[in-house]
């Protein structure tokens, strides 16, 4: 077979020119699927930012010292993370209806319990359900979304990115007003109106189950549930360790999280080769890109959250104001999402999936470092524009590469895998900056996390344009690639 040949029989989601594969006549409408989707996720992608302004509100009425209430938001990221993976496990058997399903309903049923939690302790149980909810409901769209074909997929991935980058934007916002109108529980329980709007996703069933079914495997195996477990160990040992000092952790008890981490890494690692086709496949992590597309995201998202987890109270700083003011602000920060994510459609056509990671990745240093030096509000905002601009075209852009860089049988494992990176590195950015904060002045925090969009930058600059290929639909399952 030739390779132009190979090319049309296999095309990258981000090719480097020329015309848009063909699509089916009958393929679900991206526009219109990736609408409905995208306001499901409106209320998930808010309790990422709303909460934060809540903190100081939720510290006085619970008696617990503020630097506790960082929890709130550490677990939320932790077990959104972890679900992710699982999740795309589960997709091997479930459509992205059921899981997104299931997904809703956890998402709501904890953010109820976070915001009636009478202590902390149950605010914080709430915040993992809810989060593990919120972890799943990502899969789910995004499975729905990345079956779709070319052109389809890219504008429903935009639609979707758009939405989610200004929710989760706009929530400073929408968190400074319920708060100070309504009071800091409400602000908890925001998710839970993702479950009526659960219903609006009742007409595009056929298209979601359908989008689901067309290329799953018919695998039985059972979960690999000590690969899961080192996993979730692992990623909890890093963000919880990064923010040790913030919540005043005792250094024993950080020793001991230490070492679970790394006896979770060595524990992965062994996983991976003695168990090929585990809850981390080895042939998923070694098909050529797959690391490299989701370390680049992780760093993208690392330098969005840790901005949007500090820019509110610097703007609180320089204008003397209240979160709500703040919020106002950086609204049109958060607008900046809905061209970006239309925008990653236009590119993709003219330049390669690594060269638009890098524009994506150096926007978003760009941003951080702006907003690191700034002391006066509106370089603070489009510092947070371009950041927000980086992660908007992320998400859409290498989220949606990752169908083209495994097989199809592992579609949907290869989805949560590089959401779990993704997700893991949107933690680690206000973890790091937290952590940061009270050893550093708050502009070295933030300069010391841009470090990390700069590593997916060289790192997206290493790619070569068309090196990296699905492998062959005939591939073996369960051998390394």
């Amino acid at each position: 077979m030739s390779q132009h040949t190979r090319r049309e029989t296999t095309p990258q989601l981000l090719p480097s020119g020329g015309a848009p594969a063909p699509e089916r006549v009958d393929a679900p409408n991206g526009r219109r699927l990736g609408l409905t989707l995208g306001m499901l996720v409106l209320p998930m992608y808010v309790a990422l930012g709303a909460p934060s302004v809540a903190l100081p509100a939720i510290g006085r009425a619970l008696a617990v010292p503020f630097g506790a209430t960082a929890w709130i938001l550490a677990a939320w990221s932790l077990t959104s993370a972890l679900a992710m993976p699982v999740a795309g496990r589960l997709l091997v058997r479930w459509s992205p209806f059921q899981v997104l399903v299931a997904g809703v309903t956890a998402l709501a049923a904890g953010s109820a319990l976070a915001g009636a939690g009478p202590t902390l302790s149950v605010v914080i149980v709430g915040r993992l359900i809810g989060g593990a909810g919120a972890g799943a409901t990502v899969i789910a769209v995004f499975a729905a979304a990345t079956a779709l074909p070319g052109r389809q997929r890219i504008r429903a991935l935009g639609i979707i990115a758009a939405a989610g980058a200004t929710a989760s934007g706009c929530g400073t916002l929408i968190g400074g007003a319920v708060t100070a109108w309504l009071g800091w529980r409400p602000v908890l329980a925001i998710p839970v109106l993702a479950l009526p709007l659960l219903l609006a996703a009742l007409p595009s069933k056929r298209a979601l189950t359908r989008s689901g079914s067309d290329e799953r495997n018919d695998s039985t195996g059972q979960l690999d549930v000590a690969g899961a477990a080192v996993l979730s160990v692992l990623a909890g040992s890093v963000i919880t360790l990064l923010q040790a000092h913030s919540v005043g952790l005792p250094a024993p008890v950080t020793l001991v999280v230490a070492a679970a981490g790394v006896l979770a890494a060595v524990g992965l690692w062994w996983r991976v080769r003695s168990t090929p086709d585990g809850f981390v496949p080895r042939r998923v992590i070694a098909s050529r890109g797959f690391v490299a597309a989701g370390l680049i995201g992780g760093t993208v998202f690392a330098g969005y959250y840790g901005v949007l987890f500090r820019a509110p109270s610097l703007i609180e700083q320089a204008t003397g104001g209240g979160p709500l003011e703040a919020g106002v602000l950086l609204v049109p920060a958060a607008v900046c999402s809905v061209p970006a994510g239309r925008l990653v459609g236009t590119f993709t056509g003219r330049f390669t999936g690594w060269q638009v990671s890098a524009g994506l990745a150096a926007l978003t240093v760009i941003g951080v470092l702006v907003v690191a030096v700034s002391t006066v509000p509106i370089p603070i905002v489009i510092g947070t524009a371009l950041t927000v601009c980086g992660f908007a075209g992320a998400q859409a852009a290498l989220v949606g590469l990752a169908p083209d860089l495994v097989a199809a049988d592992d579609r949907d494992t290869a989805q949560g895998l590089l959401n779990f990176m993704n997700a893991l590195g949107g933690g680690i950015g206000p973890a790091a900056v937290a952590g940061l904060s009270g050893i550093v002045p708050a502009s070295v925090a933030l300069a010391v996390l841009a470090a990390l969009p700069l590593a997916g930058l060289g790192l997206s600059l290493t790619r070569r344009p068309g090196a990296d290929h699905r492998p062959e639909p005939g591939a073996t399952r369960g051998s390394p690639r």
